[in-house]
């Protein structure tokens, strides 16, 4: 049991007046700059994936995404635990430190193993979220945190529209190396802002990490990902693949009886019996995996020459994919706000899910089926951006309605291996997918096939038709008042 060892503190500490300061604006920045990152870390790493497979002439680029997905997955549990034992502040300051180092390693990277050693790494940003929002609940003043809350959570996203112009910019001008630096740098910076005006949480909780447990689920999902990543390579048959599914199958189902004979394991097996939870979790993992494998494969869609004729590909560089991506960002962030506005007037959750699932299976089927011309393919992106935003936004208000308020943070916990766990394995698929349908290698890495392209599209589909079927089997009108009576 975890148990509070300090009195949580008063909100007082970012000035001495419960309001406003200088300090407090620097802090809310800082903070509003690192939550972007997570956004960017994500679509530059997407956009660069041409440049990084052509550089480490790999057909193994899926875990450029999938390393990162599963670093944040695995560790953010664990991390939380920490943050609540010995400090929010410096948990948060040595998670910024280690993605620091994730990115110099990415940007240095001679070999494909350091490099994504270094995304591993980066992937722990996505720990960010929690850990500064928690912190903001323990150190702002009360009068402030509302509003700064709010500042936060709308902050997220925005960059997804200029993001693009960034990343090409970038890219075009000094290649992928200097999205890592320029990484790097700027996180550099707002952790040195963090530290010098936001304080530190004084509330400690004593709690269990079960740093072994992410370590056993981590090194099991790998094992599995490596077997099928490089299937079309070894074969599905040559004991190279089957000892690695097997090794990882054996390491996941370790990790099941070790999590049921802990009181405090990162991820409480036994709870994911509940219909609610199960249900909670599968839908935000699928709608995180439908919308990696989509972001992953529209830059290949577009970057691809046209000169290859394989009915797709339009050869643009990264400034030119911008004008692709533009309408997907845009469309998120405002289905998002939408979301926001429904369900304070009682809209229910469920059905937002239902509703942005839906229209992310008909963004990807779209694309799969017509992808010829630049417009029709803004188009399809625009669709599943708005799916998107609808989907992503309905999981922490699903998440509420899930699970009693006393399971609320082992519910979020839950819900970010998911959505990390499914993201990363969806998008190794994809690629597995696509390295059974290779038409030419060209420039330094493979060409794809129109119909290998479509299928991983269809891929995506696939995986919102299941998140709908998800969605809609949650329980009608339960919420976590009714959860509380029950337990």
């Amino acid at each position: 049991m975890a148990t509070t060892v300090s009195n949580a503190p008063q909100p007082q500490q970012l000035g001495q007046e419960a309001g406003w300061s200088p300090r407090l604006v620097c802090s809310l920045v800082s903070i509003v700059l690192i939550l972007e990152l997570l956004t960017l870390s994500y679509v530059m790493a997407a956009t660069a994936l041409p440049q990084i497979a052509a550089t480490f002439q790999t057909t193994q680029v899926g875990w450029v995404m999938a390393a990162f997905l599963l670093g944040g997955a695995v560790l953010s549990p664990p991390l939380g635990r920490l943050a609540d034992a010995f400090g929010k502040r410096r948990v948060l300051l040595a998670v910024l430190g280690l993605a620091l180092i994730g990115s110099v390693m990415s940007a240095v990277a001679t070999s494909y193993g350091v490099f994504i050693a270094g995304r591993a790494l980066q992937g722990l940003l996505s720990a960010c979220m929690f850990l500064s929002y928690s912190l903001m609940r323990d150190v702002y003043p009360r009068k402030a945190l509302a509003i700064s809350v709010s500042v936060a959570t709308a902050g997220m996203g925005l960059i997804a529209v200029p993001a693009p112009w960034l990343t090409g910019w970038l890219l075009d001008g000094w290649g992928y190396k200097s999205v890592f630096w320029s990484f790097a740098i700027a996180i550099g910076v707002l952790a040195l802002v963090l530290r010098l005006s936001t304080d530190e949480s004084s509330l400690r909780v004593r709690a269990s990490a079960d740093v072994p447990g992410a370590l056993l689920l981590g090194a099991g999902l790998a094992g599995v990902l490596v077997g099928v990543s490089f299937a079309p390579v070894w074969g599905w048959s040559d004991s190279q693949t089957l000892t690695a599914i097997i090794l990882g199958a054996v390491l996941i189902a370790v990790w099941i009886g070790y999590s049921l004979s802990r009181r405090e394991p990162m991820i409480d097996v036994r709870f994911l019996a509940r219909r609610p939870v199960i249900l909670t979790a599968l839908a935000g993992g699928l709608t995180m995996g439908a919308s990696s494998v989509f972001t992953q494969l529209l830059p290949i869609l577009s970057m691809v020459p046209s000169e290859a004729q394989l009915g797709y590909g339009f050869g643009l560089d990264a400034t030119g994919f911008a004008k692709i991506q533009a309408p997907l960002g845009a469309a998120a962030v405002v289905s998002g706000i939408v979301v926001g506005i429904l369900v304070g007037r009682g809209r229910a959750p469920k059905n937002l899910m239902v509703v942005g699932q839906a229209i992310m299976v008909g963004g990807a089927a779209g694309l799969a089926l017509a992808h010829t011309t630049q417009g029709i393919v803004m188009t399809w992106a625009g669709v599943e951006g708005l799916g998107y935003g609808l989907a992503a936004a309905a999981i922490p208000n699903l998440v509420i309605c899930a699970v009693p308020a006393s399971r609320q943070g082992a519910m979020s916990s839950m819900a970010q291996v998911f959505q990390g766990g499914l993201a990363a394995v969806l998008g190794v698929v994809a690629f597995t997918i696509l390295n059974s349908h290779v038409a030419m290698a060209g420039q330094g890495f493979l060409l794809y096939s129109d119909s290998g392209m479509s299928k991983g599209f269809l891929l995506a589909a696939a995986a919102s038709v299941v998140g709908v079927l998800c969605a809609l089997a949650l329980p009608r009108g339960l919420n976590s008042e009714e959860l509380d009576a029950r337990s």
